[in-house]
């Protein structure tokens, strides 16, 4: 494994595998380090079942293509996704076993290193730029070296490491973390009922179970396993301090058990299961890099178009506050589009750092738009390809560079 590359990415999740894939599709010697042993973050590790962001609200319009496509495709043939299934916004159902796989193959056949079980812990500047940085897994510290960067770690790994200006959520604000959960043993033929899972969190509230925060949750029929995925366990919690991370994980695990018996109460769940949680606590929002541009509530509501967009958000600002509590949903106009610029990835003041996914700059609830697994696809996608231009020229790409080689990568923009 090489020491020296053009690119490199922090962060296997659904933004960092879609930029190292743009990357190296640009030409770019790519590597992609990721913390866990598997490619996808949110939709793997994190037991979210439904990819947001890929379709229009209105119609139902596929809006993310690229590396967001060959996903799709790859999931098509192993018949792991239901499309375009409607339930607050429009989704992609899948199975998270199935996701692991197809990445594993899009990531090598666009010759990705992928690094896994590896961190950053440190990270050297040359001048302004970012020159290197320090990797730690089981065998030790490397040194790696790069022209140009993307963070996507989703916590800002490398942007803190680098020394550059980030923020820990919005204006105090910061969105609360769910564990999602499999369950298994529930018959594919029977009718998922709201209704009846309100009735029996309500009927063990009365009976003193005050601690179950949420009565209502998305509940996904998975295609292959026929598993129900259920987002019903909130946590609040510092994402950035591990003994607030671990007190919130260790709550979230018991506080799913007591769902699971909840769940049995429920007409046709008598067999429920928990089949997998989590495995780690899904974190909506922690560090965002302070970028060139800040996507703004209005951006979104209006579906604003900019000069230098590389990218297209769909889903609604869908902002989580607090535990248990309902969550804002404000949709973008028409239901149907805005830009994301390329500045909102590019950090103010390191110039060769690139961020993307829900690190990508977007101030209180525009990032709870930006934030979802469909949309970062884009961003990621966008961010490689940025990194690799900005690699070969020597300098910052402009956005109509960027567009044209999305688009020779079929990323379909407008």
């Amino acid at each position: 494994m090489s020491t020296r590359y053009d690119v490199a990415v922090v962060g296997g999740g659904c933004a960092g595998t879609a930029a190292a894939v743009g990357a190296a599709q640009a030409g770019a010697r790519t590597v992609l380090v990721e913390s866990y042993g598997c490619l996808g973050g949110a939709a793997t590790m994190k037991g979210v079942s439904a990819l947001c962001g890929l379709y229009t609200e209105a119609d139902s319009e596929q809006v993310v293509f690229g590396v967001g496509e060959q996903l799709l495709s790859g999931l098509r043939s192993l018949d792991a996704v239901v499309e375009k299934v409607r339930f607050r916004g429009v989704v992609a159902v899948y199975d998270p076993e199935a996701v692991k796989r197809v990445l594993d193959l899009v990531a090598g056949r666009a010759g990705v290193d992928v690094l896994f079980h590896t961190s950053v812990v440190a990270a050297e500047r040359d001048g302004s730029g970012l020159r290197s940085a320090t990797l730690h897994g089981h065998g030790g510290s490397t040194v790696v070296e790069a022209g140009t960067w993307v963070d996507a770690s989703g916590d800002g790994d490398l942007t803190s490491s680098a020394g550059a200006s980030w923020r820990y959520g919005n204006d105090g604000h910061i969105q609360v973390g769910t564990l999602g959960l499999r369950i298994g043993g529930v018959p594919r033929d029977l009718t998922l009922s709201h209704d009846d899972l309100r009735a029996a969190v309500a009927s063990a509230r009365r009976q003193g179970s005050t601690h179950l925060d949420k009565d209502d949750s998305v509940m996904i029929r998975l295609p292959l396993s026929g598993e129900v995925g259920l987002l019903l366990v909130d946590e609040q919690y510092d994402a950035l301090d591990a003994g607030s991370v671990s007190r919130a994980e260790i709550r979230a695990r018991a506080k799913a058990w007591d769902y699971v018996t909840v769940l049995r109460t429920m007409p046709g769940w008598e067999n429920a299961y928990l089949a997998q949680s989590g495995p780690v606590l899904g974190t909506r929002e922690s560090r965002h890099v302070n970028a060139r541009y800040r996507l703004s509530a209005d951006d979104v509501a209006r579906g604003a178009r900019h000069d230098d967009a590389v990218a297209r958000g769909s889903w609604a600002m869908e902002y989580h506050d607090r535990p248990g509590g309902a969550s804002t949903w404000l949709p973008v106009a028409d239901r149907g589009t805005y830009d994301i610029p390329l500045r909102c990835l590019m950090s103010e003041d390191i110039p060769n750092l690139y961020a993307a996914g829900r690190l990508a700059d977007g101030d209180r609830l525009a990032g709870g738009s930006l934030r979802v697994m469909g949309t970062a696809l884009a961003t990621g996608h966008a961010a490689g390809v940025a990194a690799a231009a900005h690699v070969h020229s020597g300098c910052p790409p402009s956005a109509g560079d960027v567009r044209a080689e999305l688009q020779r990568q079929d990323a379909r923009l407008p």
